[in-house]
């Protein structure tokens, strides 16, 4: 967790403000987006197959599905796995290092949660 907001804003030099910038640049684009991070989260209680991911991440289609998959698969977070046994079984596992995102995930669901009862609460 940030120690304080002006650690992240009140940087040395322009140069460090940039490696920050693309360091979360670099992070979003790796996990951003509507669905990435939930099907991580979808995959962290087991192995499961394209079309249980599908029923579980309500709302996201089998092609945008696919094509989320392949994209965490080549940045290491996911692994395809094919059973070749009568009838073919393919499942989707997280890799070891998909458990670096731990702390980010723990994070944004705290986050999420205290922002979530705010809105019921009408604070914001």
């Amino acid at each position: 967790m940030m120690r304080n907001r002006n650690d992240l804003l009140d940087t040395p030099s322009h140069e460090v403000c940039n490696s920050k910038l693309a360091a979360v640049g670099d992070a979003l684009y790796v996990i951003g987006g509507k669905w990435r991070l939930r099907i991580i989260v979808a995959l962290s209680d087991g192995n499961k197959r394209f079309n249980e991911l599908q029923r579980e991440i309500t709302g996201i289609s089998a092609r945008v599905l696919s094509n989320e998959l392949k994209e965490l698969e080549m940045n290491g977070f996911v692994e395809r796995k094919v059973y070749t046994d009568v009838p073919v079984v393919i499942e989707y596992e997280l890799t070891e290092y998909s458990q670096t995102l731990d702390t980010v995930v723990q994070s944004l669901v705290e986050w999420g949660e205290m922002h979530r009862a705010k809105i019921r609460q009408g604070v914001i």
